[in-house]
């Protein structure tokens, strides 16, 4: 796809471990009221697909399924996408499509986030929001849930040198929490194997769930999306299918007609289930 007339901010300073990458760049999908491109904001690749025409109105949507390494032997081999302008229908497979809704003031892609449950365990979490974001790696919440976590992982420790909790490159997988988030009035359940982020080198894995520090919300990175199917509608809902079947207390999935439909608020839309108009796979 030729995105016409989409400009490209070139880079002064750029970190060592983002040059270590195969990439060329970051391509910015929040919403264009934080645009910073200098000396004016300019249109975000999805308005300018609308604009030109390459998405539909009724459409104007992305979605980002994140694969991982470790499910190389998946019948997706692992393998990552997005798609524009319509949803891929064999990463739905047959599944209800939830969704919350966004509050985009601040530009993000920012919902409500009330609860988690660790081990069967729920914590409330007044007025707790949380945005999705793909640029981040890991997943940075609340103390509570943070510190709950690794509580229920014999061992693990904040590590001051690591600047991040740290437990056990011994465990066992079976013996990881089982760790579910809000996302809107829905619970995603995180796969165990995304818990841990990387080898800390000292018989201790790094978490891929930390500290969010005095930010205002949580921020959702790819420990987490890589639990969902996403799907990010620009009139402000996202949705998402889970990847992974949940507990019945969670969440309850179940066969849809030939098209799947998202609600928000009074309003219903539903896509037709067709292939994608663009697929950028990620690097």
């Amino acid at each position: 796809m030729l995105i016409k007339n989409q400009a490209v901010e070139i880079a002064n300073k750029i970190s060592d471990q983002f040059i270590q990458t195969s990439g060329d760049g970051l391509c910015g999908l929040a919403f264009d009221t934080i645009n910073c491109v200098q000396p004016s904001p300019v249109k975000t690749p999805v308005d300018n697909m609308a604009l030109q025409s390459d998405i539909p109105p009724s459409s104007q949507l992305f979605t980002a399924y994140l694969g991982s390494w470790k499910d190389a032997n998946d019948p997706d081999q692992g393998q990552s996408f997005y798609t524009f302008g319509t949803i891929d229908q064999q990463a739905v497979n047959g599944q209800t499509i939830m969704y919350a809704p966004v509050d985009s003031s601040r530009g993000f892609w920012q919902f409500a986030s009330t609860s988690t449950i660790i081990n069967g365990t729920s914590i409330a979490l007044a007025s707790n929001a949380a945005i999705a974001d793909t640029g981040t790696t890991l997943a940075m919440i609340d103390d509570a849930t943070c510190k709950a976590i690794y509580a229920a992982i014999p061992g693990s420790q904040y590590d001051s040198n690591q600047q991040g909790y740290v437990y056990p490159s011994s465990t066992a997988e079976a013996d990881l929490p089982v760790v579910q988030l809000a996302i809107g009035d829905h619970l995603v359940t995180i796969q165990k194997e995304f818990l841990g982020f990387q080898d800390s080198g000292n018989g201790m894995v790094y978490g891929s769930f930390q500290s969010r520090g005095n930010l205002p919300f949580s921020i959702f990175g790819d420990a987490v999306l890589k639990n969902m199917y996403c799907i990010f509608d620009q009139v402000g809902v996202l949705c998402h299918v889970v990847k992974i079947i949940l507990n019945a207390d969670s969440c309850s999935l179940r066969a849809t007609s030939s098209s799947v439909s998202c609600s928000a608020a009074n309003r219903r839309r539903t896509w037709p289930p067709v292939r994608p108009l663009s697929r950028l796979r990620l690097w």
